[in-house]
């Protein structure tokens, strides 16, 4: 059989990689328009392995989390990739928030999130000592890795395998032809028997252009980060969040120690203007246009539109960003962080006006659309690939 895999970025790779071991006889081929592997959302984030705290319990998210950090965990192990249990605060700085942060111990505790503890402000001095809060809850298996460098050993994996992987193949058009998948890519026209779009940030376009619905759309949503500079990396021993939003399926501005060493302090959510855009004034009109399209925005803005002018101006201004983090981690000064790359989340939004919450697929007859899989996609690469194998080889 001839499988076709839309993306290379780590679900699109490791997703190839499963069904190359699953099924030999498959020829698998991977389409990647950039010129390099994981040059979007794989190669644009904290690098944080997700012990799956936050989920829906019984949720798409919550079920491949737990698994797939395992599985990420010892693919690491038998690679020689850095793979750092730097453990988690999840801290409720009054009162006010110790509500939610119980709520996060109930999913957690649902989702068996190894080592979860609740702590006293004594215990996270400990942990942390420049931290502040009246609660906190710890995760000691939350997890630093660099996805890029995962993806790269993971192509690898599947070229040992027989498999291709070809760079500057961006789809152009998607039709039907006797019985196929025709796929125009790179200037050719390559004929699959099953196409399995992981397209990220692309990934709604694709789908529709291979005849799926318009819903939901991808709308962008660009995280800025900054840095603690080195002599003030001694803040941070491994990662603190805050107790976030329920509304959103954003984490609020955190402080994470990379596996590289660094601190990075971030990301807030704004609504950005392009999707593929690494710059706060990078815009394209196309993607404006399939924004302000889409009536589910429209929705979308009317219900959290005082959400969304507090990230506006969060995001304009240094102060507000630093004072974020600060609530915490109140040593940190302006003058102990510097910019950072920025990254860009691919969030479904449905025309109703919802964020979706949950990793979305959408099963045609030879065709599955990856249409949502923000984070914990990266944490849950391997356990998506698992259990999107057996549906994509059904259709032999």
């Amino acid at each position: 059989m001839d499988i076709g895999v839309v993306g290379a970025g780590i679900v699109g790779l490791t997703l190839a990689r499963a069904l190359s071991m699953a099924d030999p006889a498959s020829r698998v081929t991977v389409l990647e328009k950039e010129p390099g592997i994981g040059r979007h959302q794989t190669g644009h984030n904290s690098g944080v392995v997700h012990a799956g705290l936050y989920y829906q319990p019984g949720s798409l998210k919550a079920q491949l989390c737990s698994r797939g950090r395992g599985m990420m965990r010892e693919y690491c192990s038998d690679k020689g990739i850095a793979f750092e249990e730097a453990g988690k605060l999840v801290v409720a700085v009054d009162a006010g928030e110790v509500p939610g942060l119980k709520e996060i111990e109930r999913r957690a505790t649902a989702n068996g999130v190894p080592g979860l503890r609740w702590i006293s402000p004594a215990e996270m001095a400990a942990i942390e000592p420049h931290v502040r809060g009246v609660a906190a809850l710890h995760s000691p298996h939350t997890a630093v890795v660099d996805f890029r460098q995962v993806a790269r050993a993971v192509a690898e994996d599947v070229r040992a395998a027989g498999g291709e992987v070809r760079f500057g193949a961006e789809v152009r058009g998607i039709r039907r032809i006797r019985g196929r998948v025709a796929v125009l890519a790179g200037g050719e026209v390559l004929s699959f028997d099953r196409l399995v779009i992981c397209a990220g940030l692309q990934g709604d376009r694709v789908a529709v252009a291979a005849g799926d619905g318009a819903d939901p759309r991808i709308v962008p949503f660009l995280g800025m980060y900054y840095r603690l500079v080195p002599e003030r990396r001694n803040l941070v021993r491994g990662l603190i969040y805050p107790v976030p939003d329920a509304r959103f399926p954003f984490l609020g501005v955190h402080l994470t120690r990379t596996v590289h060493g660094e601190v990075l302090v971030g990301p807030n959510a704004v609504l950005g203007l392009a999707r593929e855009a690494y710059r706060a004034t990078g815009m394209r009109v196309a993607d404006v246009m399939s924004t302000l399209g889409w009536p589910g925005f429209y929705r979308l803005a009317g219900r959290d539109f005082r959400a969304g002018v507090h990230e506006l101006i969060g995001a304009a201004s240094r102060r507000r960003f630093l004072s974020a983090a600060q609530r915490y981690v109140p040593e940190i000064g302006d003058r102990d962080i510097d910019r950072a790359p920025l990254g860009v989340r691919a969030q479904a939004v449905d025309r109703a006006g919802r964020l979706v919450d949950d990793f979305a697929l959408s099963e045609l007859s030879d065709v599955i659309a990856v249409r949502n899989a923000p984070s914990p996609a990266a944490t849950s690469s391997f356990a998506i690939a698992e259990y999107l194998t057996p549906k994509v080889l059904a259709g032999r």
